[in-house]
């Protein structure tokens, strides 16, 4: 199985994979359901998560329901009990939106909620990154999660999202990142997906982000508190949950 969703990771675009994830989901669902593990963002339980890595597969890692990864219950979890995500008003934007949470956050009626990229046949509007079409002190809350990897530019992408952010707004800009890395890897002139692939973990990235990532976000003008929330968390949820230990969230403020 593992090779199976390597193959169809490394071969459907992006586009049509998220298509197709509405139908199939409900199938794997029923399939799946039991009580071993839950997905904290609609509370469904399963017998098993299925396996995801566009490289080396991880088990237990993409939920059958909402098609969640660990950095997305993570997130869940940090918004749901660190802040009022949930229940004051707030204008949010949401770069290249994961369908995990386009449902839920859509239904909050404490948001204005808009979602934006360039390729995804989900997001409301069409739009670069490095050339947002709003203006600036726009938003309250910006997610951009597991984008920044993928644009050569990032510190105009960054620029970007300091600039339409209001002040005193919040800003979660998760990405892969190796913080056994003291520096970021990057290297334009690495252009096949094979070699990206092999160099930094995916066909479409262009570097690997180290230790210095939140660094790069101070560099233009955030602040950033680097928060290992699931160190905060008991062992029996990392496990329930299907999470991962160490990641860190950049939670990042104007």
């Amino acid at each position: 199985m593992k090779d199976f969703f390597k193959f169809i990771l490394n071969t459907i675009p992006r586009p049509l994979l998220i298509k197709v994830s509405y139908w199939v989901r409900p199938l794997i669902s029923f399939y799946l359901k039991g009580t071993t593990y839950t997905d904290p963002i609609d509370g469904k339980s399963f017998r098993a998560f299925l396996p995801y890595g566009y490289g080396k597969q991880r088990s237990n890692a993409l939920s059958p329901s909402t098609f969640s990864l660990e950095r997305h219950r993570l997130l869940w979890l940090y918004l749901k009990n660190e802040t009022t995500f949930f229940t004051s008003a707030k204008k949010v934007l949401h770069i290249a939106p994961e369908q995990c949470f386009l449902k839920q956050f859509k239904a909050l009626s404490n948001l204005d909620y808009i979602t934006a990229d360039l390729n995804s046949p989900i997001a409301d509007i069409k739009a670069d990154i490095c050339d947002l079409p709003f203006k600036e002190d726009t938003f309250d809350i910006i997610l951009c999660n597991h984008v920044l990897e993928h644009i050569e530019n990032d510190k105009k992408a960054m620029s970007e999202l300091l600039r339409v952010l209001k002040p005193g707004g919040m800003g979660i800009f998760q990405v892969p990142q190796d913080l056994n890395r003291e520096k970021t890897y990057e290297d334009f002139t690495i252009t096949s997906p094979e070699e990206r692939s092999k160099h930094f973990g995916q066909y479409d990235h262009v570097r690997i982000y180290g230790k210095d990532y939140f660094d790069k976000l101070r560099a233009v003008g955030f602040t950033v508190n680097e928060i290992d929330y699931s160190n905060t968390l008991p062992n029996n949820l990392i496990e329930k949950y299907c999470l991962v230990k160490g990641e860190i969230l950049p939670v990042c403020f104007k």
